[in-house]
């Protein structure tokens, strides 16, 4: 982790076996004088560009455009596709991946450090209050796998898993537009260093499977690989999604 030069601090995420750290952060909603909105949003890419440039991953050092002095913050722009994934435009060349949410109070992104497409999300315990379908949304088997990381609260279990989805769903780049949250379920990790690792320091990988309509419209090769990392965060969870996108 480090501060940008504007004084928030830029976090990695490190996913097993890929090549590169993911960069996240996070501010304040609307508390920045004079940047709010496009500002803010603006301002938590610049400290992820900063940070993907100095650890000079050689997928980006690769690439014309990597000289920060050269290619002011101000040339970088993002833009949306049909269905709404939020891509970097680095002058006419296309960045890396990048995603955004907010929680009740916070605006975070997401940035990927190699060619990854990328999904981020953050739900809290109570979004899930009362008579929450849970059926609609969970599979009962879910809900079993992740009750133990959640404190067997079963509300704070529902914030995990649907950070886990969301993130999902925004990696793929189609949000809930084209796939419902039953057609991804959510495994734990059955990497075993992945699981002692968790042990450690709080943070839990899981697997996605895709099923019905969902799996028709992105077949999962067997090197399209779809992992996401969470921890909780106070009453929430945040959820980071990777996908491979080269068999796109």
């Amino acid at each position: 982790m480090g501060m940008d030069n504007q004084g928030f601090t830029v976090q990695t995420m490190n996913f097993l076996h890929e090549k590169s750290p993911v960069f996240y952060a996070s501010l304040p909603c609307g508390t920045m004088a004079g940047q709010i909105g496009p500002g803010q949003r603006h301002h938590l890419i610049s400290g992820l560009w900063d940070h993907l440039l100095a650890v000079k991953n050689p997928f980006w050092m690769s690439r014309p455009y990597v000289n920060r002095d050269a290619f002011p913050i101000q040339e970088i722009r993002v833009i949306r596709g049909p269905l709404g994934r939020p891509q970097l435009l680095l002058g006419d060349h296309m960045g890396p991946a990048i995603s955004f949410c907010e929680s009740g109070q916070n605006r975070w992104a997401a940035l990927c450090g190699d060619e990854h497409d990328i999904g981020i999300d953050v739900a809290e315990s109570r979004e899930f209050q009362g008579r929450y379908p849970f059926y609609r949304v969970f599979h009962p088997q879910e809900i079993e796998h992740v009750l133990k990381p959640a404190g067997e609260d079963l509300k704070m279990a529902a914030a995990l898993l649907w950070s886990v989805k969301e993130a999902v769903a925004k990696a793929l780049g189609c949000g809930f537009h084209l796939v419902d949250p039953r057609q991804m379920i959510v495994y734990p990790s059955i990497d075993r260093v992945t699981r002692e690792a968790a042990k450690e320091n709080g943070v839990y990988h899981f697997s996605i499977e895709l099923s019905g309509k969902a799996a028709k419209r992105f077949p999962m090769a067997p090197d399209r690989s779809l992992g996401v990392r969470s921890f909780s965060h106070g009453k929430m969870w945040l959820s980071i999604a990777l996908l491979n996108r080269q068999s796109q």
